[in-house]
């Protein structure tokens, strides 16, 4: 079939974008090489849009947290990623966590049951010479990340990301663990493990002198993403770096005791049945046999049973500050544009916005026109920004939407109050911007 754009990975960002372009009403081809003979060292099926670490898209406080305000501006901007998650999300308390076997396959459905797309399971070596967006994510394939690497002049930048543990329910000791949200925000969300003093020095130990994966020569120097740590990693650091991190206790009342224990394991739900649960902060590189054992420490989880031990995987991401233009282009090859977690952003959400970004200005240019990047008071111009210039070319690392990517709001708003200096700032920004850039485009889409 003769298309207007070829979408290169049917990641979070690679989906998102093959429905923006189509509904905007052009002919799109989406390339995935799962399910065609080829797979990644994280996935475990075919489907589109798969989560393969956390089910979690984390904060959906649009008034207090920066991500909450990302999922705002992408619903406003009509994202098939933030629909299907808004379907079927889970109990998470003020965050928003999806069924991820139900998330992916609402998304698959949607994307392949477009009369303007075609799916077509095959593994992309070399880049495009049409119009195209590059959204293979982290787990790029070897050849085309030479062909990249040859084009740019420069090697791809890599950390390693790992994955969470999830227990299956059923065998979670509820007589020792107890269900709560922290603070008491939101509903009985999470299932709290409480460890005490002893029980936490001995897991910690536990941790430091368990069997890890051996990383080849060539991954030794690969720095991990900060957000993403293995739970050994951060041990590693201290004997109270996981109690001040994934195992702070604080707001967390254990009724049995009235008081909040020394340190928590959190599980959240994984599945919109409440069979499967994820172990909140708990990516690791441990050998799985050491995962089993050392997590059965954990009190409430001696009987566990896993449905997902966890897992390292090799992320590459290329320098974008450097190689790309404000609307995602190669500067050396403009045809191409690049989204999702190669560019460097870090999580599902930031993935599904830089698509989703990366497939508007694309529709303008097939349209003869051009748009102007959202404003970087907003939380899509943030993220947009700094990986497109407003980072340091020599020490660039993947990033996290948050409020220190935006300017500092004027005046000297309280604390507590700065918060939504920065949400209010950027819902005016950001209906500004839709209003002006976004109706010219369809405008010009109607003639």
């Amino acid at each position: 079939m003769a298309h207007d754009i070829h979408i290169v990975g049917g990641g979070l960002a690679g989906s998102e974008a093959a429905w923006q372009l189509a509904e905007a009403g052009f002919e799109v081809r989406l390339s995935e090489m799962r399910g065609g003979g080829d797979s990644t060292p994280a996935h475990e099926g075919d489907r589109l849009a798969e989560m393969v670490c956390s089910n979690s898209f984390r904060s959906d406080d649009a008034r207090n947290n920066a991500v909450g305000l990302l999922h705002q501006e992408m619903r406003d901007l009509g994202s098939l990623i933030m629909r299907c998650a808004d379907e079927h999300r889970v109990p998470a308390g003020s965050a928003l966590a999806v069924d991820r076997e139900k998330f992916a396959e609402a998304v698959t459905n949607r994307i392949e049951d477009h009369p303007k797309v075609t799916v077509v399971r095959e593994r992309i070596d070399r880049l495009p010479d049409h119009p195209a967006i590059i959204a293979t994510g982290p787990l790029t394939g070897s050849a085309l990340a030479d062909a990249i690497a040859a084009e740019t002049g420069q090697g791809a930048l890599a950390f390693f990301d790992a994955i969470a543990p999830i227990v299956h329910k059923d065998s979670i000791d509820m007589d020792v663990a107890w269900m709560a949200a922290r603070w008491d925000k939101g509903g009985k969300d999470y299932v709290n493990c409480p460890m005490d003093k002893p029980q936490y020095e001995a897991f910690v130990q536990a941790l430091n002198e368990g069997e890890k994966t051996e990383f080849k020569d060539w991954e030794r120097d690969t720095p991990y993403f900060e957000g993403c740590m293995p739970i050994e990693v951060m041990a590693e650091r201290g004997s109270e770096t996981l109690r001040h991190g994934p195992m702070k206790p604080v707001g967390l009342d254990n009724p049995r005791t009235g008081r909040w224990p020394y340190a928590v394991v959190q599980l959240r739900q994984d599945n919109a049945l409440g069979t499967l649960w994820n172990m909140v902060g708990f990516q690791t590189k441990l050998k799985h046999g050491e995962q089993v054992r050392i997590f059965r420490m954990i009190p409430g989880l001696e009987n566990a049973e896993f449905a997902r031990l966890g897992g390292i995987h090799r992320n590459s991401f290329i320098n974008s500050p450097r190689l790309l233009d404000r609307h995602l282009r190669l500067k050396s090859k403009p045809n191409i544009r690049f989204a999702g977690q190669i560019t460097g952003c870090e999580g599902y959400v930031e993935s599904a916005a830089i698509g989703l970004l990366g497939s508007l200005f694309a529709a303008a240019e097939l349209r003869g026109e051009e748009i102007a990047p959202p404003p970087l008071e907003t939380a899509c111009g943030a993220l947009l920004g700094h990986i497109t210039g407003g980072a340091d070319v020599e020490t660039f690392q993947p990033m996290n939407v948050n409020f220190g990517l935006m300017p500092p709001p004027p005046g000297r708003a309280r604390k507590a109050d700065r918060k939504a200096a920065y949400t209010d700032r950027a819902r005016i920004a950001f209906d500004a911007w839709k209003s002006k850039e976004l109706c010219r485009l369809c405008a010009t889409a109607a003639e």
